[in-house]
């Protein structure tokens, strides 16, 4: 089973987000990737909390390899202020009380997926000069209120800004950037776990640098 498991949350491959996801994995080299846009499940809460709706074998598969990854790493778009509807329904479904979360007896948040580290991969055409006024709520969303709220952590966020304007020369060094970081991320898990090193991977070609986001 990969020790790794890479979410790319955009719902199209050709995306620089997808690409992101793409080049973390390949650097890793003991990750899965797992995109959401190729699962066959309903991403809607019908009943809500009131009555939950049978798990299809996508959903049951991600949440599988959700509780066997020793490191969960999330990519994503950031589109009006949050999250595509696609990753917010997997959220949904997949993030379910007294399996990934419960409540105390004091009404406070008990992760489940404790034990397992993170990392966020956020892209917004947002410019870094406007980060102070507008800032990067899909972050805090993802980051804070739900994976740590699960027990995820620490869950990092590498932000991507500018993407809409960035060159093509830009788009290649964020995908090569996430090779490396996925190498390191690799290095570090397997001495954390006394695995032997991982090989140096094989470069990512940055030929996918994809469409903006």
């Amino acid at each position: 089973m990969p020790t790794a498991l890479v979410i790319d949350g955009h719902p199209n491959p050709d995306s620089l987000t997808s690409a992101i996801a793409r080049s973390y994995a390949d650097g890793h080299g003991d990750a899965r990737l797992l995109a959401l846009r190729d699962l066959d499940f309903d991403p809607h809460m019908r009943f809500g909390y009131r009555k939950r709706i049978p798990i299809e074998p996508d959903l049951q598969d991600a949440r599988d390899a959700l509780h066997a990854a020793e490191r969960i790493v999330i990519a994503t778009p950031m589109w009006w202020a949050s999250v595509p509807a696609l990753l917010k329904g997997f959220f949904d479904r997949a993030l379910l009380p007294q399996q990934e979360y419960r409540m105390s007896p004091a009404g406070l948040p008990q992760g489940l997926l404790t034990g397992r580290r993170g990392r966020m991969y956020l892209l917004a055409d947002t410019p870094r000069i406007a980060l102070p006024f507008v800032g990067t709520p899909a972050a805090r969303q993802v980051s804070r209120h739900t994976m740590r709220y699960c027990g995820v952590r620490p869950f990092p966020v590498r932000r991507m800004l500018g993407v809409g304007a960035a060159s093509e020369r830009q788009r290649e060094r964020w995908i090569a950037e996430a090779a490396r970081t996925g190498a390191s991320d690799r290095r570090r898990d397997d001495l954390r776990s006394g695995r032997s090193a991982a090989a140096e991977p094989i470069a990512t070609t940055p030929a996918a640098a994809g469409s903006p986001r």
